[in-house]
């Protein structure tokens, strides 16, 4: 923010005469709220300050550092005394603390100052009390460490000069900015950790072995292990490659294993020969099963770019806390999604379509796209009733993962306990009701 700015923002503070409530709330976000709906916010990232305008926070994370416990102690339930601006970018509370000692006064300094950016809560002889950051003498002539005495900062000339017109204005504003940057940010590691699992599933399916070789690696082995048993008397113990001539009266040369008993080569050639048969047999599902995959995480990817807000990118790539605490769960059927604290299921694949109706409970949702093949949802109901808001945010995330053509669509939703499972993942169902979806193309309307 530019000086000018805060200069403005600072005075526009000194219209509140009584802080009710300061606390950290992110790691570099300070909260501080005058009784309002909306609180005032000092971002003190380095390099990236800022102040803004929003909502007053209701659940957060708790710190309890020394810094916290002072911060609360003396701001929270205080009277605001002054707001200064003195000539630099710092806005300073005077304030006097909820106390016992009525004579008590104390200075929080949020210094928006770039690299040094901080929070300092020092007394009026300006011996630091505690600060957001201490900083060393070894990095700076401005040593921050409770106990010392603060020195003042060399002047700031501003090369701007302005006026604010607004500053609620401009305080929402940078709000604005705010969650913008940290949609966009939150969104490139998303997508970037997204593409991860894409670029794994298309090397697996560029590596997967061809059908055709594998059938004639079959009959390889399992000619292998006739000429094998055929030849037992004439292997040795030490033998190494087995020289003689197949049933076609052709010679071959055939490698044979170090460490295991003459005796049973034979058997050891026909598992090679069985493995390799069950592997052709079953390529083209393992093939499809991979292809379903990839394309539910390439929808997943285009609903990431295409999100608008924090709360909708969460929703579809959770972060650490959630994946952690899926760890925990006994069900880890397909991906994992939470709306207004439902647990939410949605089958990647046709194998994991049908383990999802099998570890569906009989009260639980289970929902569908009309007349198109696709993911199968099941949603955690506990038997409670669900909210329609619910249901109509789990229907977008099943269009959205079932097909990519805009266009009007039909999902039918019942309980588990109606649909019936005809072959492989096709089922049939009753008592059915259906919400219509409107898809302008991959995205999540939260």
């Amino acid at each position: 923010m530019k000086l000018y700015e805060i200069k403005a923002v600072a005075k526009y503070l000194k219209q509140f005469h009584f802080i009710k409530n300061a606390k950290r709330v992110e790691n570099n976000v300070i909260e501080v709220n005058f009784g309002n709906k909306e609180s005032i916010f000092f971002d003190l990232t380095r390099g990236n300050s800022t102040i803004y305008l929003a909502p007053k926070t209701t659940k957060t994370t708790f710190f309890n550092a020394p810094f916290d416990v002072l911060l609360h102690q003396n701001m929270s339930h205080a009277k605001v005394l002054d707001v200064i601006c003195p000539e630099d970018k710092i806005i300073i509370f005077r304030v006097q603390p909820k106390s016992q000692y009525k004579n008590l006064e104390v200075e929080v300094r949020f210094e928006l100052t770039g690299k040094y950016t901080n929070c300092i809560i020092v007394d009026k002889n300006q011996k630091v009390l505690e600060a957001l950051r201490h900083i060393d003498s070894s990095k700076s002539y401005r040593e921050v460490k409770p106990g010392v005495i603060l020195k003042e900062l060399k002047p700031f000339k501003s090369k701007f000069e302005g006026k604010v017109e607004n500053v609620e204005a401009l305080l929402k504003e940078n709000y604005q900015k705010r969650v913008n940057l940290l949609l966009e940010r939150n969104k490139k590691q998303k997508v970037h950790n997204l593409q991860k699992k894409i670029d794994k599933l298309q090397k697996s399916l560029q590596e997967l072995p061809n059908k055709e070789k594998l059938q004639e690696e079959a009959l390889k082995f399992s000619n292998y292990a006739n000429i094998v048993l055929a030849n037992l008397h004439k292997i040795k113990p030490y033998d190494k490659v087995l020289e003689t001539i197949d049933f076609e009266g052709k010679k071959i040369s055939i490698p044979l294993p170090q460490k295991v008993p003459v005796t049973r080569m034979g058997e050891y050639f026909y598992n090679l020969a069985r493995r390799a048969k069950n592997k052709a047999k079953h390529i083209e599902i393992e093939k499809e099963n991979l292809t379903q995959k990839l394309n539910f995480y390439q929808n997943l990817k285009e609903a990431l770019l295409q999100s608008q807000d924090l709360y909708e990118l969460e929703l579809l790539y959770p972060s650490k806390q959630q994946k952690a605490k899926r760890k925990k769960e006994k069900d880890k059927v397909g991906e994992i999604f939470w709306i207004e604290g439902y647990k939410v299921m949605v089958g990647r694949s046709s194998k994991e379509n049908i383990e999802l109706l099998k570890i569906a409970r009989a009260n639980d949702i289970w929902m569908h796209v009309r007349d198109i093949p696709g993911s199968h949802l099941i949603i955690r109901t506990d038997k409670k009733n669900l909210p329609s808001a619910v249901i109509e945010a789990a229907a977008k995330l099943c269009v959205d993962f079932s097909t990519k053509m805009a266009g009007n669509y039909e999902v039918d939703y019942t309980r588990r306990k109606f649909v019936k499972i005809t072959y492989a993942s096709n089922v049939e169902y009753d008592k059915y009701q259906t919400v219509h979806i409107l898809k302008e193309g991959i995205e999540i309307r939260v």
